[in-house]
């Protein structure tokens, strides 16, 4: 059974502040520009819906020139308090990822060999933009900045 209903069970209340859409601002970093090529900023768009009866978030995005569409499924662990994320995108790409968000911080991390990958989103006092970076790592130990994201509350 899949609801798009505006309640989170309770493992997922912390994620409240995400439903709903929002446009993505991504910013290249100069690095990843000369991989991806095309702009250095393009814009995209974020849908969180709750599906399963708020047992689950999903992610749905979309760029025009940027990122492919993908799909972000999160779910929560109600005795720990962390979370978990099942990534998919339209190049077949799938990875798994762990999540927390605390203090208005979002924070995602994969710990893969060879490709090694985080994220960190700062969500305003009002919850309307969310000032976020990704960061990548061939060991885990050195970072490079991958890109920058703005994500604007659209409704």
């Amino acid at each position: 059974m899949s609801s798009s209903k505006r309640t989170a069970t309770t493992a997922l209340r912390p994620l409240r502040v995400l439903f709903g859409r929002w446009d993505v601002q991504i910013r290249w970093s100069p690095k990843t520009h000369e991989m991806v090529g095309g702009p250095m900023t393009v814009h995209a768009s974020a849908q969180f819906e709750w599906i399963e009866d708020g047992h689950f978030l999903i992610q749905r995005q979309g760029a025009n020139g940027g990122p492919p569409e993908a799909r972000l499924l999160m779910g929560g662990d109600d005795t720990s308090g962390g979370f978990s994320v099942l990534y998919g995108d339209a190049r077949g790409i799938s990875r798994v990822y762990q999540m927390t968000f605390d203090d208005r911080v979002w924070r995602m991390w994969r710990n893969a060999p060879g490709f090694n990958q985080r994220f960190e989103g700062r969500v305003s006092t009002d919850g309307r933009t969310i000032e976020a970076h990704w960061e990548k790592s061939t060991t885990g130990e050195t970072w490079e900045h991958d890109f920058d994201l703005t994500y604007t509350k659209a409704d």
